[in-house]
């Protein structure tokens, strides 16, 4: 393996970018939606993909993603980069170097978590193969100025994915960070099931969970968690079978039961499920559409199903009953995925690539929305 660099050099940029917060303005700005691209796609940088953001302590947002730069497949070549706001998200500074591409393939799919020690953790995949793929953590004491060596989070052998902005902290203290894992990527029966990573020392040393979950086709993939508010984890979970799957945990993630669907429907095309400051579930996810105009219908081909529109809505109720559903993005020609949420002076701000239908550029964008926005009627 390859020796991972400090971040100390490849940061520098991003710590003299800061010069003022923003959060002030982001939040005197009541109802207004705030959006912006992230980071473009070109010939050269085709792809720019599964980000998350941090609130730093001065207010302003450091946003990292997946940096494609020779290719736009998942196992193209890719480094991660970094970018600071000082205006809630209207524009970005230039981007740097978080971390270089260490892995065989790549190296993509960012999440933060700031710890309640007051430490920051920088979660990444590694990717060397078809059937090597593994997570790991750096850590930052300094508000994501500097980091230290990286943590590898999966040791067993295999190919685990976690989806960008997906490591939750319990009310515990205890670090779950969910995972999808297989012997062997692009087969014709991939076979994914899903465990849980745990940490009781803040990160520094990994567990699996002892319950392996699956789903019919290829399988259980991409799962994201909340915690209840008895104490309970929920775990969904993306699958072929046009349904959210789900699951609960009693233990803080050690065993888990047997996975089946929620009554929310969905192309294959991973859901994000986050908790307000207030308690309120927020679901951000494609819902099942078709799409149909003079010149022709789709059924949604692509993943069993379109991923367009973007929609979201809220429940009071923990998943029982829920708000009426707005979109987030509704360009039928172009799909978003691939979603982050980050609570913020009472507004969620999401990531997400921008991907128009029939091309190979996938942009990174940034929409900062006011949290009463996703209970109001279009």
């Amino acid at each position: 393996m390859k020796h991972l660099l400090p971040g100390v050099r490849v940061l520098a940029v991003l710590v003299s970018a800061v010069v003022a917060p923003g959060a002030a303005t982001a939040a005197a700005d009541n109802g207004v939606l705030i959006e912006s691209f992230i980071a473009r796609a070109t010939d050269g940088n085709p792809r720019h993909t599964e980000a998350d953001i941090l609130v730093r302590r001065d207010g302003s947002l450091l946003v990292a993603w997946s940096d494609f730069y020779a290719g736009s497949r998942d196992d193209a070549p890719a480094r991660i980069s970094a970018a600071v706001s000082n205006d809630g998200g209207r524009t970005w500074q230039a981007r740097a170097t978080l971390q270089e591409n260490t892995g065989g393939a790549n190296v993509m799919s960012v999440s933060f978590v700031r710890s309640r020690t007051g430490d920051v953790l920088f979660f990444f995949l590694q990717k060397n193969s078809l059937t090597d793929l593994k997570a790991y953590v750096r850590r930052s004491t300094d508000d994501a100025r500097t980091w230290g060596e990286p943590v590898l989070v999966t040791a067993d052998p295999g190919y685990h994915v976690m989806n960008n902005a997906r490591v939750i902290q319990l009310r515990s203290g205890r670090l779950l960070a969910p995972v999808a894992s297989t012997k062997q990527v692009g087969t014709k029966n991939d076979d994914f099931r899903t465990s849980v990573y745990l940490s009781d020392d803040d990160g520094r040393t990994w567990r699996r969970s002892r319950t392996l979950l699956s789903a019919p086709k290829r399988g259980a993939m991409e799962p994201g968690l909340v915690e209840l508010k008895d104490g309970r984890v929920m775990q969904i979970i993306r699958t072929q079978t046009g349904f959210i799957w789900r699951s609960f945990s009693s233990d803080g993630g050690e065993t888990w039961t047997d996975a089946s669907p929620w009554d929310i429907e969905s192309p294959e095309s991973p859901a994000t499920l986050a908790v307000t400051p207030g308690g309120d579930w927020l679901l951000v996810w494609n819902p099942k559409v078709v799409w149909s105009n003079p010149e022709k219908t789709v059924l949604g081909a692509n993943h069993g199903g379109a991923r367009t529109p973007l929609a979201s809505m809220v429940s009071a109720d923990e998943g029982r009953t829920w708000s009426r559903p707005r979109n987030l993005e509704g360009n039928p020609e172009s799909t978003f995925a691939y979603t982050s949420v980050t609570f913020h002076d009472g507004r969620a701000l999401l990531t997400y690539y921008d991907f128009p239908k029939g091309g190979k550029l996938l942009s990174l964008k940034f929409k900062s929305v006011p949290l009463a926005w996703f209970r109001t009627s279009d």
